[in-house]
């Protein structure tokens, strides 16, 4: 009997073990992201560096929002241009946000989270922006990229708020 056991014991260990170190090297992966991507995405943000924050980016990217959909990349000119007049208007930018899902494998990761912008002007008035993002990230050329980012206002035609993103605390890095 014992030796019928061992060997189904030792098949088990191996692939709970096997198991275990897939979900490590998930978390290894999905580190490194936040690391190399989401780190710098959000200093970028709040330090209105539109260069910096469009380098988060792919050369060929698909972004959608509720204006439509950009395949030509136009949406990081329009980064540089709304960073210059922020920075131009003296207004400050704090950027928070959280992980609903994240779905990854050693060369791509679908993130789905929640984000609010604060914005704060020259005389202390902050007004805050909620949204939803769905980002596609791929290992390209030995680097994390975005390669798909869309974000919307509404959840089944509800305005985003305070209420939804105050379900978890924003990520720190």
């Amino acid at each position: 009997m014992m030796t019928i056991l061992r060997p189904l014991f030792l098949v088990c260990a191996l692939i709970l073990a096997s198991f275990m170190h897939g979900q490590t090297d998930i978390a290894a992966v999905q580190q490194e992201i936040d690391r190399t991507v989401w780190k710098p995405f959000k200093h970028a943000f709040e330090s209105l560096n539109a260069d910096a924050l469009n380098a988060t980016y792919a050369d060929q990217v698909l972004r959608v929002t509720p204006g439509g959909i950009d395949t030509r990349g136009d949406f990081k000119s329009a980064n540089v241009e709304r960073f210059t007049q922020n920075k131009d208007k003296g207004i400050r930018i704090d950027l928070d946000f959280w992980f609903d899902s994240r779905h990854t494998n050693s060369t791509t990761s679908y993130e789905v989270g929640f984000y609010r912008i604060l914005s704060t002007d020259s005389i202390g008035q902050s007004s805050a922006h909620y949204g939803q993002f769905h980002i596609v990230l791929k290992h390209i050329d030995g680097h994390w990229k975005i390669t798909q980012d869309w974000d919307t206002a509404t959840i089944g035609g509800e305005p985003i708020g305070e209420k939804h993103f105050a379900r978890r605390e924003p990520r720190s890095f």
